[in-house]
């Protein structure tokens, strides 16, 4: 019996041995298949450097504003119905915002990046001196013309490798619509365009190749809402004592918001213009509107700046006998808190891919922008971090900007991909930022962006486990702060804002949206001399054909 019992342990041993053996191969194998696979879509993006380089140059010809990137959006939804995507247009009540999506089951991808302009950022590209394009218009003083490039060339490329490899999974490309007035995010959240994703990544222009996981650093969330109030109409100099002056109260609200500035934490940012001033100076304004952001590191005090504001409108009322008629959300961004693991396996690939080999000529561009700006003429960063950036305690995070892709991190795991397609050094939202995004150095940025991109997808589709670790780390950020969000029921996305501006000043960029089927680049089609210095009399040149 004792020696049956030994042949039978001896026998299950090596029976489990086998097995673990034959799994380790399997892992092995799929690795090996997973590497393969990696190599051909770093290769198939590579050889769609011209396409990336057409997309990064015909959005930012357009140079929309947020909730009016008509163009924008149309160009993109035919490009993505003519590679095979279904789209679903006007989600969320937006008129420019969509979801394009492909395939079928796990996982459901979901790829998103802002598309939207900055007032006043009209720019020649390439030019390495301030000269807009059209006096006053906006231009793409951020970058976002090149985030959805990167997304559409990565997901094409992966789309082929999961038809040929009969893999599952689901590709859903969307804009950040109205990004720089963090005017939609919260409302696709609330349409639930999200309620079936497995994960999401949001890729955002940068003068580096990274990411971070765990609450962003140096950022804010925010809640932006206009004030307005409604008095009487009176004779500016006939009846003066018979008005009484919404504007006043808009006035009396910033000087209050102004001396208690002084008394709120040093983390918090708060800035506000005025919307509607009145009518004319010889009628007493009836209505008038200042709209604010409230920004801070966390919800709670969110919430508590909203609260003072609202205290301060409503005692600016009372002391100019007008009324608060209104508060309206016309945006909001929770802060963001980025998935550990979707991080760590984008910044494996950032490893991987390394950043764009610059030319001469991109750093000679580079380093005249940042001499025109004030900046150290440092050129291109040449090399990615070496280790992944982790969260900060709280306490350290000093404040800055916002997006409204937070609200996403907090109902999906989510992460943010920054990819190198701008100069280092420049001040933002400003017509510096536009110069280099329709240059090589925007182009070779989002294809080495789009590389990591399908790297990553590609990893998710192949190791289930790391879907598995992404929601582990969601559960446990949502269990320590569940999301409310700051738009209210009655809050709706603010389509009508820069209508105006857009109309006055579209006849005369329309001019110069680019034109693929006759140029190769945008820099050619415009005649411009790739990098473009001040002349030696110190004056800023003007491209032209």
């Amino acid at each position: 019996m004792r020696s049956f019992t030994s042949r039978f342990v001896s026998i299950l041993t090596a029976l489990l041995v086998a097995a673990l053996a034959a799994g380790t191969a399997r892992d092995g194998s799929q690795d090996q298949r997973l590497e393969r696979l990696k190599q051909e879509v770093a290769r198939e993006i590579e050889s769609r450097a011209a396409f990336t380089q057409r997309l990064v140059d015909q959005i930012f010809s357009y140079g929309e504003l947020g909730f009016q990137e008509t163009e924008s959006s149309r160009f993109l939804v035919q490009l993505l119905r003519d590679s095979g995507f279904t789209v679903e247009e006007g989600v969320a009540g937006i008129p420019t915002a969509w979801v394009a999506s492909w395939g079928s089951g796990r996982p459901v991808m979901s790829l998103g990046s802002d598309i939207d302009a900055i007032p006043q950022a009209s720019q020649w590209p390439g030019v390495a001196c301030q000269n807009p394009m059209v006096a006053g218009a906006p231009g793409h003083g951020e970058g976002h013309n090149s985030g959805l490039a990167v997304n559409i060339t990565a997901a094409l490329a992966v789309r082929a490798v999961l038809r040929r490899e009969r893999l599952g999974g689901t590709i859903r490309l969307w804009p950040g619509v109205a990004e720089e007035l963090v005017g939609a995010k919260a409302w696709f959240v609330r349409a639930g365009m999200f309620s079936d994703v497995d994960f999401a990544i949001f890729t955002h222009v940068d003068s580096r190749l990274g990411t971070q996981w765990g609450p962003a650093q140096n950022s804010t969330g925010l809640v932006s809402v206009e004030y307005t109030f409604e008095g009487q109409t009176a004779h500016s100099a006939g009846a003066p004592w018979r008005g009484r002056s919404a504007l006043d109260a808009v006035e009396l609200m910033n000087v209050g918001w102004n001396y208690r500035r002084e008394h709120l934490r040093l983390a918090h940012r708060s800035h506000y213009v005025i919307r509607n001033g009145g009518d004319q100076p010889n009628v007493v304004p009836r209505t008038a509107s200042v709209w604010y952001y409230f920004r801070e590191v966390d919800e709670p005090r969110i919430r508590n700046l909203w609260a003072i504001g609202d205290t301060i409108a409503a005692a600016a009322a009372m002391m100019t006998g007008t009324r608060l008629a209104s508060t309206r959300v016309l945006g909001a961004a929770w802060p963001q808190h980025h998935n550990r693991t979707i991080a760590e396996a984008l910044f494996a690939n950032i490893q991987r891919v390394g950043m764009p080999r610059w030319d001469e000529a991109d750093q000679r561009l580079a380093r005249a922008v940042q001499r025109e700006v004030g900046a150290p003429d440092s050129g291109l960063a040449t090399r990615v971090d070496t280790a992944l950036r982790r969260p900060q305690p709280i306490e350290q995070n000093t404040g800055g900007g916002s997006d409204d892709i937070g609200d996403v991190t907090w109902v999906v795991p989510t992460a943010t991909l920054r990819f190198p397609s701008n100069i280092p050094g420049l001040p933002g939202h400003n017509w510096a930022n536009a110069i280099a995004m329709a240059t090589p150095i925007a182009h070779k940025g989002a294809t080495a962006g789009a590389k990591v991109l399908a790297m990553t997808l590609l990893d998710f589709v192949m190791r289930p486990a790391l879907l598995d670790s992404a929601r582990a780390y969601f559960a446990q950020q949502t269990r320590e702060r569940s999301y409310t969000p700051f738009i209210r029921p009655q809050d709706q996305p603010a389509t009508e804002l820069n209508r105006e501006v857009m109309e006055r000043f579209r006849p005369a960029m329309r001019r110069y949206y680019f034109d693929p089927a006759r140029y190769r680049t945008y820099l050619e089609q415009l005649g411009i001399t790739y990098p473009t210095l001040r002349n030696t009399d110190g004056s800023c040149p003007t491209p032209g054909r």
